[in-house]
């Protein structure tokens, strides 16, 4: 059996935001501002808590190409696999993530799990119709980022 895909987004489940009148730690070293200044906010031991995981890691992250450039050498990752989006055309139905069509494509049939700030039931339901095999859409917190739970169930679906 194939090794299961982990499409990973970066802000939200990576680059925590969103909370009013909470601070998030920061991690030297600090990122050049043309960048992001929230690449401070990510935390470098999510890096080798990622590459334990039963899965091959692939970006699914509007950060595209910059995420191999900035943001795998801050968690000790290689450079990863991406998905590319489309520049336009349709986009799928109403109320699923536009990522959503990219994701299952980019996966042609092979288990996967995809985590997002953003996931829904629509997305669920969505990918459920449209996708061969196994499918795990993980919601994360964005105002957390991935905790030690989202790391269980991700480990616990892939075995």
């Amino acid at each position: 059996m194939a090794t299961p895909l982990l499409f990973l987004d970066v802000d939200g489940p990576l680059i925590p935001f969103g909370a009013s009148g909470r601070e998030y730690p920061t991690y030297a070293p600090t990122p050049p501002a043309s960048v992001s200044p929230l690449l401070a906010r990510l935390d470098p031991a999510l890096g080798p808590r990622l590459a334990a995981l039963p899965y091959a890691l692939v970006w699914a992250t509007t950060w595209e190409d910059d995420a191999n450039a900035w943001v795998a050498p801050r968690l000790g990752l290689p450079a990863l696999p991406l998905v590319r989006w489309p520049e336009d055309g349709p986009g799928p139905a109403v109320g699923v993530h536009w990522k959503a069509p990219g994701v299952v494509a980019w996966a042609d049939g092979r288990s996967f799990a995809w985590v997002d700030d953003e996931i829904g039931a629509a997305d669920r339901a969505w990918v459920a119709a449209r996708h061969p095999g196994r499918a795990l859409l993980h919601r994360v917190d964005a105002r957390r980022g991935l905790v030690a739970a989202d790391f269980e169930a991700l480990a616990a679906w892939a075995s």
